[in-house]
């Protein structure tokens, strides 16, 4: 009892720590509203937004954050573009061939240093990998980023985009409809590995799109174009707080996967604790361990740009460099090394 008493008590001085640069003063002028939408429902990615809300971070930095539910990274992109959303998470690629079909936004700030998309199969249903995949169902949501990036991935290891089916289910029902055999293959963020894995055993095939070297920038947070020019302060206060809630996140995750479970229901405690152990994984790089936790490599995002103009009908060429900045972070927080 007194070593838990003791252990709350040194997260609560770590948090008060944190927080301590958001202190508003007295008589602060009234907090801005954002609508920020996140890439899909909320889980342990997540858990740092709803830190910095559950504690007040947000508020002491002048801002009211409502968190919106997503529909997936397209739906997302569209939401920043159109500016029914000031902000949101969207996988890169998806974010940027928005932005080359005439989509209003940029990224501000990375969450995912490595792409987080994973093919999941049955061995039994006689998959052993790309190879196989032609005649085959793939379920996922319709705005599921994989779902985008298809083309990307079908032409990169050699097979017609148009050999599979796709077949719409909800996020939920991804791991009971591979196990019932509803679909043949499904995808997945790597962050939930662990769930399949308790799930489907020995009979689990996954393939990782790193793994095929197509590692391009997972998660961010993307801004309105118009936002962005108008309200800086308003985006930078956003990134800022919501740095220092990753940075508290990777110190200990426990406050910030309580604060989710608290604003979000059904979820499991120990999925979302192996969820996160993930994350941490997917957000280290050389880039965030050295520059900034969050921040875009030039050359990476030139590749990833690369691959929406290589693989994409419609994708008409714009400035790589003004669809992403680096200019709102702290370059005091760093991702740790380990």
């Amino acid at each position: 009892m007194n070593r838990d008493r003791s252990a709350f008590s040194r997260r609560g001085v770590l948090l008060a720590s944190l927080a301590a640069p958001f202190i508003a003063p007295r008589g602060a002028l009234a907090r801005e509203r954002i609508n920020f939408v996140l890439n899909w429902t909320p889980t342990a990615d997540h858990a740092p937004f709803f830190l910095a809300k559950a504690q007040g971070w947000y508020e002491a930095a002048g801002l009211d954050v409502t968190i919106e539910t997503g529909r997936g990274s397209g739906a997302s992109s569209q939401r920043v573009a159109a500016g029914t959303a000031q902000l949101g998470i969207s996988e890169i690629p998806t974010a940027l061939l928005a932005r080359s079909r005439g989509g209003k936004l940029a990224a501000v700030m990375a969450v995912y240093a490595n792409t987080p998309q994973t093919f999941y199969w049955l061995r039994s249903n006689g998959i052993s990998g790309p190879k196989d995949f032609p005649g085959r169902s793939i379920g996922n949501p319709p705005g599921d980023a994989a779902r985008v990036m298809w083309p990307a991935f079908a032409k990169r290891v050699g097979i017609d985009p148009a050999s599979v089916r796709f077949v719409n289910i909800t996020p939920a029902a991804k791991v009971p409809s591979l196990k019932s055999k509803v679909i043949d293959i499904t995808t997945d963020f790597y962050n939930s590995h662990d769930v399949k894995i308790r799930e489907l055993g020995d009979d689990l095939g996954f393939l990782r799109w790193n793994d095929i070297g197509l590692n391009s920038y997972g998660n961010s947070i993307i801004a309105n174009a118009d936002v962005l020019a108008r309200q800086p302060d308003l985006v930078r206060n956003f990134i800022k707080v919501s740095q220092r809630a990753f940075a508290a996140c990777v110190t200990d995750a426990r406050p910030g996967l309580e604060a989710l479970m608290a604003a979000a229901s059904g979820l499991e405690e120990r999925a979302q604790r192996d969820q996160w152990e993930r994350v941490k994984e997917m957000m280290r790089d050389p880039t965030t361990t050295t520059v900034a936790l969050g921040a875009f490599n030039a050359e990476r995002m030139k590749a990833d740009y690369d691959l929406i103009q290589g693989h994409f009908e419609g994708a008409q060429p714009f400035d790589i460099e003004k669809a992403y900045t680096n200019a709102f972070l702290d370059t005091s927080i760093k991702m740790a090394a380990a």
